[in-house]
């Protein structure tokens, strides 16, 4: 049985009457058929559609009031951009009827909360929060619970879960994608479920669904692997001309941002992939539908959403 604490990971709570209706205004994900007791990936971004933070939301698990009471809803968020997350929400607060709570801060409350990581095939605890990871099966469920009772409860360390991550090629901000710098379609958002593309205005809506509905989306996080040593950040070449970059992290199992096309380009002329000292192979995950570069020149399939 595999239960990871996720250090890294902290809780934000929007709690409120207008809670569903505020966050549907803001966010990626459709808030508005959430039910009680799972989770969407979604992403906050700027005005021009680059992601300022992503996130799990989590509908508390109890059904809110008919009659209009408050709801509850949980950000699984990266713990060290949880106060900016926050911060951020707070600016598009106006006069809509919802509170905003770190809850991993144990000066607003006490105990402080925390994440586990319930990995297939053990079942998930029933006595707390737990939801399904909704990115991908693979990644099993997850759980809210105090800080101190996950450490407690965990039996595996955190690289187990990071291994399974990167294996399923499910990459998370702050980790493989710097912050402020991708659009979503390029974090691979569009394709795990992270975009809704049928309901309404939400911020930088508008640039993410002419990128949809235009097929602009030309480069994209891939997972790879290397063989030889290669720098955090460093240009991915294709015979001497820069094609993409790695990671923030890099290892064994990394992601590059690239442009497809030219890789595609890449694959036709024999050329081998480098970054630094290291080569790199692309490794298809099994979700992935959209377009995968392939070495007659063309691709497997055309971009479409998930």
């Amino acid at each position: 049985m595999s239960i990871v604490e996720l250090p890294d990971r902290g809780i934000g709570a929007v709690q409120g009457p207008d809670a569903r209706s505020w966050l549907q205004n803001l966010v990626t994900c459709d808030i508005g058929s959430l039910a009680p007791g799972t989770a969407r990936g979604g992403a906050l971004l700027t005005p021009q559609g680059k992601i300022l933070f992503d996130f799990l939301i989590v509908a508390a698990a109890t059904a809110p009031d008919p009659n209009g009471g408050a709801e509850t809803f949980y950000l699984d968020c990266r713990r060290d951009a949880l106060p900016g997350l926050l911060q951020r929400l707070a600016f598009y607060r106006l006069r809509s009827k919802v509170t905003l709570t770190d809850l991993s801060d144990a000066a607003a409350r006490e105990p402080p909360l925390g994440v586990v990581a319930v990995l297939p095939p053990a079942a998930p605890p029933t006595s707390i929060l737990c939801y399904r990871d909704p990115r991908h099966e693979g990644l099993g469920h997850r759980a809210i619970l105090p800080a101190e009772e996950a450490r407690r409860l965990a039996t595996a360390a955190p690289a187990h879960y990071e291994a399974r991550r990167l294996a399923l090629g499910i990459p998370e901000g702050g980790s493989d994608f710097v912050l402020g710098d991708l659009f979503p379609h390029e974090a691979l958002m569009d394709l795990l479920g992270g975009v809704d593309f049928r309901k309404g205005c939400y911020v930088g809506q508008e640039v993410v669904s002419r990128m949809q509905h235009r097929g602009t989306a030309r480069s994209r996080l891939v997972p790879v692997s290397l063989s030889g040593h290669a720098a955090t950040g460093a240009d991915v070449r294709a015979g001497g001309t820069p094609i993409g970059r790695l990671s923030p992290s890099v290892g064994p199992q990394a992601f590059a941002l690239l442009r497809l096309d030219r890789v595609s380009e890449a694959l036709a002329a024999g050329q081998p992939l480098t970054a630094g000292e290291a080569q790199l192979r692309l490794v298809r995950p099994a979700w992935w539908t959209a377009f995968w570069p392939a070495a007659n020149g063309s691709g497997e399939a055309q971009d479409r959403a998930r």
